[in-house]
């Protein structure tokens, strides 16, 4: 697999981080969560929960090994270390110096471990005012501007649905994991990896900063209407309403054409884009008449088969009962209880494909076989266990 032989050490918990692993232990990493005591992630007790298991957990920790470690012990902190001179990447996200006051800080971890790559997760980042604040994803999308942009025109400032700065900061993260590897491997170096909540989001503010650069101009907020594309969003039908995109000249031609509307074609008021979004209201209304002679099924078959981007909006059950998503949920052994039915993998690759090599693990499931492969005696694990470090 594209990330056999790698080795992750992973103090993350709730979702950046674990989401993060889960998509490098997906590729084949071997990730080793290593879990506080008593109770370990408190994902493991959140979300929807069937036979005492959270599926929010499973999915997200699926292909892990877990351990328990007291790392404001002395011998769990030794033991962390003994850890680290086997592994390539280690990945946490707590804040800025948390690390360093328990005296495993990157330059001690690195020191210890020269070709080390040090991965962080943080609200706000390194540096800046901020860098010491707490931030969860609700704040992130908050004073990212990426809620700003969400929600009718007249309307407050809504969040994604959504964990989305979560979910984000976990990919730029595991991102900068396999460049850092990749760089390692020509230079023998490791690395420090550092990505936020915050910047994650600002990352994905796209049209709205390139147009604020440029212009001084804040994009409003459109519903579900493109701040610079007409016609662009959700269009009622007869029986209920589609999804229609049509970003470009070429496609807005398809559209009108599909629609029987290609006397608008040689409308001057609609010749460009920036003409289209300044009579959007009009323009939306003469497609929305046209469509109202139909349904959805009608409409969307057509205007696919017309080349112009379209869907219905589904609700999550909606997903899963498509058949062209059938290998988006997958269904995962566990023993004791029935197989666990999570998401798929959103990567294909031709030569290595993804796979679960085991579900999520138990809280410290693998303490005796991790710390088995340190030297430690099944006696010495059991002492542990009796001082509360593992």
């Amino acid at each position: 697999m594209p990330l056999t032989g790698v080795t992750i050490l992973d103090l993350s918990r709730v979702l950046s981080g674990p989401f993060c692993t889960m998509l490098l232990a997906d590729m084949g990493a071997e990730v080793i969560k290593i879990e506080a005591l008593p109770d370990g992630d408190s994902v493991r007790k959140s979300g929807a929960m069937r036979d005492g298991l959270s599926y929010y957990f499973a999915t997200f920790n699926r292909n892990k090994k877990s351990v328990t470690l007291n790392l404001k012990d002395e011998k769990g902190r030794e033991l962390f270390e003994k850890l680290v001179l086997r592994a390539d990447v280690v990945v946490d996200n707590y804040r800025p110096g948390v690390l360093d006051r328990l005296g495993l800080g990157r330059e001690r971890l690195r020191s210890l471990q020269p070709k080390l790559i040090c991965a962080s997760i943080s609200g706000f980042g390194e540096s800046g005012p901020y860098r010491d604040r707490p931030a969860f994803d609700f704040i992130a999308q908050a004073m990212s501007g990426f809620m700003s942009m969400n929600g009718e025109k007249d309307g407050p400032p809504l969040r994604s649905g959504l964990p989305v700065s979560d979910l984000v900061a976990g990919l730029f993260a595991a991102l900068g994991i396999v460049s850092a590897l990749f760089r390692r491997e020509r230079t023998g170096k490791g690395d420090v990896v550092c990505t936020s909540l915050t910047g994650a989001m600002i990352a994905l503010l796209s049209y709205a900063a390139s147009t604020y650069f440029a212009t001084g101009e804040v994009l409003p907020r459109n519903g579900n209407d493109h701040p610079i594309s007409s016609p662009y969003g959700l269009f009622n039908t007869r029986d209920g309403a589609i999804a229609i995109a049509p970003p470009t000249d070429a496609f807005f031609i398809r559209l009108m054409q599909a629609l029987d509307l290609a006397l608008l074609l040689d409308d001057p008021n609609y010749k460009t884009g920036q003409q289209r979004v300044a009579r959007r209201a009009e323009l939306n209304a003469q497609i929305t008449e046209r469509l109202s002679h139909h349904g959805n099924e009608y409409w969307i078959e057509k205007l696919n088969k017309a080349g112009v981007p379209c869907g219905p909006v589904y609700s999550v059950q909606d997903v899963f009962n498509d058949p062209q998503f059938a290998d988006m949920a997958i269904d995962v052994p566990h023993p004791g209880m029935p197989p666990v039915r999570m998401l798929g993998f959103p990567l294909r690759f031709t030569e290595a494909e993804c796979s679960i090599r085991r579900p999520s693990p138990r809280l410290g499931e693998h303490n005796d076989e991790v710390f088995g492969s340190l030297g430690l005696s099944p006696a010495e694990i059991k002492a542990l266990r009796a001082q509360k470090i593992l």
